[in-house]
């Protein structure tokens, strides 16, 4: 079937096409977490003794004693058998953003040849998978394939459920045989341990004597596209690119702002409700969900919880997203920019900090100008951004979110933070060196008496910051839609613990000179001097900007990841991981050198689908419609009727211009003898992605010239809008 049947079939299988018919969704209160061993299974299955081991490891990362460890995988095992698993999987995260698992089955043969299910503390705590596939970063040599999985107590085991049956996934950590980190997770939970260590000298410091361990939380907001999987089939970049390598902007795009917050088209409606439904089964807070900005675009945001847990719960929810969705005929798009010249998709990480006796730290309360600890901690991230920017933006570096860090739906590729007018007045009151008080919002009054008032925020949000201060949280903006999490969390984790050591070491001397008040607003004039650089509340969007921080503040602007991957080698950032013990040296090179090959990999993949494309399925159809119009222009000759060959020439040259820059783009993808990883991205950035470029704006120019009965590709306007 060629091409362009096969698009046209796929419009028809879809005109009619209605939602999957799926059962009434069941009250929260009967499947909430009934596919997690959580504390209050644990607490029906286990000895008061063990079940109280095991929530002190959980709540205060206290060691579990191989004893306990066995009566929990018993208990475990024997929960997990009555869910009808028959196979166990340490759950890991490798270097790659995605979601690795070996399964292994509760088996064990006796000497009579039986069969029974066994599932030991000793299987529970290690697994060995093969670790030699996985990216390393030259940690190790390809024959050193040695690596272990360690479950982490501190986050819930859980079952899969699919329709072969169910399997208990355990989250663990992965490291080598020598103890490097391989994966995302320790380093988070490290970050985390460095955190709470530096938090824990400013709050002593601070007169607080009841202290508990403190965690950082998240909440991600997760934006996605959904294509029919009949447009998908006959796009073979989406469905080895995540993105149209090709296709021309339609002529109703986003521009009408209808589709942001619109009614749920029903077939997406049917898909929301199944998926969350899956998502509450499994403990993840689901809390709301929307049309996005563009055609085709939606968002899910969970509830807020702990790091570690919550990074686990976003892997797991994206890939319960793209399996639910496959189930309703659709395939789910995380690629951040899909389509061209629409809004591409972030998830925005909500971040804080806080315990059970303090609360949340990045809460100001009603008056922040007396809230000395918020200040202190606040101050802390100011600091962060401003000293370890590009760390930020190197964390959320890849081919993908490239495409939309500094256009009109994405925070600009300077790292900035915005405090709000409340918060802004009150840091530049203590960089003047005096605290005056801060004001609040206000009454929201329409002067409408069925309106009810109320009280508004003390600030605007702004939506142009890539590290915005929303109320009691920052919200991280600039984090990719495919992205796992763990990295911006590994990042602002440690400068967050870096800054609160620098804090301590200043308000230590500060409080044997001056009492409390004075003491915190010496250090933190001394912060906002030195970093209060870092501190923008307007439109990040504009070029007064770019240019002001750049010549003014001295912040840089990092466009592209080949530009932001090699700070991680900074001498600033390694010592950074190395003061905090978050990363040594080598672990944090690693990164470098993985994520700099799968930028290059990526790069790669891409260049060869729009040649192999431009090829096989763009040139044969220009060429087709060149025959058709000539053959046309010398049918009507033949009757004396001269026609105008203008459309005809704008083939012919889009054609001829396709072949050229697809030959200069083939020459160039086959060069791989470069210096370093720094040499390839360049390669990547300035000669390769360019190339593409040349060739998608001819193809794209002859999608609007050929007759559409010809072209092989779905268009922008039949995927976008969901039927």
């Amino acid at each position: 079937m060629s091409g362009n049947q096969v698009r046209l079939q796929a419009i028809e299988q879809i005109t009619n096409r209605a939602p999957k018919e799926v059962a009434l969704t069941e009250p929260l209160s009967k499947i909430w977490a009934t596919d997690v061993f959580n504390f209050q299974k644990m607490e029906e299955a286990l000895s008061k003794s063990a079940f109280k081991a095991i929530k002190k490891t959980v709540q205060t990362g206290k060691a579990l004693d191989a004893a306990t460890a066995d009566i929990v995988a018993a208990a475990m095992k024997d929960w997990a058998l009555s869910k009808g698993a028959k196979f166990f999987s340490h759950v890991f995260y490798p270097m790659t953003n995605a979601t690795a698992e070996k399964h292994d089955a509760f088996i064990l043969t006796n000497s009579d040849g039986a069969a029974i299910n066994e599932f030991t503390g000793t299987l529970l705590i290690k697994g060995e998978p093969d670790g030699s596939s996985f990216p390393n970063g030259s940690l190790r040599m390809t024959n050193a394939a040695r690596g272990y999985t360690a479950w982490d107590p501190t986050s819930p085991a859980y079952i899969q459920q699919t329709a072969n049956g169910a399997t208990l996934m355990i989250p663990s950590v992965f490291m080598s045989w020598t103890g490097e980190a391989l994966d995302k997770k320790i380093p988070l939970l490290r970050s985390n341990s460095a955190m709470n260590e530096a938090a824990q000298k400013v709050l002593s410091l601070m007169g607080e004597t009841e202290i508990a361990d403190l965690n950082s939380s998240c909440g991600p907001e997760q934006e996605y596209f959904l294509v029919d999987e009949n447009f998908a089939n006959a796009r073979p970049d989406l469905l080895l690119a995540g993105r149209t390598l090709f296709g021309a902007s339609p002529a109703k795009g986003q521009q009408f702002d209808d589709h942001y917050f619109g009614a749920i088209p029903a077939r997406v409606q049917v898909f929301m409700q199944d998926f969350e439904d899956k998502l509450y089964k499994l403990g993840i807070p689901a809390k709301t969900h929307h049309n996005e900005v563009a055609p085709g675009q939606f968002e899910i945001a969970p509830y807020y919880g702990a790091a570690n847990v919550g990074a686990d719960q976003q892997q797991l929810l994206m890939t319960t997203m793209k399996q639910t969705a496959k189930e309703h005929g659709f395939l789910c798009l995380l690629h951040e920019k899909p389509f061209a010249g629409i809004n591409g998709s972030g998830k925005h990480v909500n971040w804080s900090v806080g315990n059970s006796t303090q609360g949340n730290l990045l809460d100001p309360g009603k008056t922040p100008h007396s809230n000395l600890q918020f200040l202190l901690f606040c101050g802390a991230v100011i600091r962060g951004v401003h000293k370890y920017g590009p760390l930020l933006r190197a964390v959320i570096a890849t081919a993908s979110n490239d495409h939309r860090l500094g256009a009109n739906e994405a925070p600009p590729a300077i790292m900035s933070v915005y405090l709000g007018d409340q918060l802004e007045k009150v840091f530049e009151d203590i960089k003047a060196g005096k605290l005056t008080g801060s004001t609040d919002g206000g009454e929201m009054d329409l002067g409408l008496a069925q309106i009810l008032n109320f009280d508004r925020d003390p600030g605007d949000r702004n939506r142009t910051s890539p590290f915005a201060f929303t109320g009691n949280r920052f919200e991280f903006r600039a984090v990719g839609s495919s992205q796992s999490v763990s990295g911006p969390l590994v990042a602002m984790n440690t400068m967050l613990a870096d800054s609160l050591n620098w804090i301590a070491d200043k308000l230590e001397v500060a409080l044997a000179k001056q009492d409390q008040t004075a003491a915190v607003i010496s250090v933190l004039k001394e912060l906002m001097e030195e970093h209060g650089n870092a501190v923008f509340g307007g439109d990040g969007y504009s070029s007064e900007w770019h240019k002001a921080a750049v010549e003014e503040r001295g912040l840089l602007n990092i466009p592209t990841t080949a530009d932001a991957l090699p700070h991680f080698m900074s001498e600033n950032i390694v010592g950074l991981f190395e003061r905090t013990g978050v990363l040594s040296p080598v672990e944090l090179e690693s990164r470098y050198e993985v994520y700099a090959e799968q930028y290059n990999l990526t790069i790669e993949v891409e260049s060869k689908l729009v040649a192999d494309i431009a090829k096989t399925k763009i040139y044969p159809a220009a060429i087709a419609y060149l025959s058709e119009l000539t053959h046309a222009s010398v049918s009507v000759a033949d009757l004396g009727i001269e026609l105008d060959t203008t459309i005809t020439k704008e083939v012919a040259e889009h054609t001829n211009g396709l072949l050229a820059a697809v030959t200069k783009l083939e020459a160039e993808v086959t060069k791989h003898d470069f210096a370093d990883a720094e040499a390839h991205m360049r390669h990547s950035a300035d000669t390769l992605i360019p190339l593409m470029v040349e060739v998608r704006t001819h193809a794209d120019a002859l999608e609007l010239l050929v007759a559409d009965e010809l072209w092989p590709l779905p268009k922008y306007q039949e995927m976008l809008f969901i039927k």
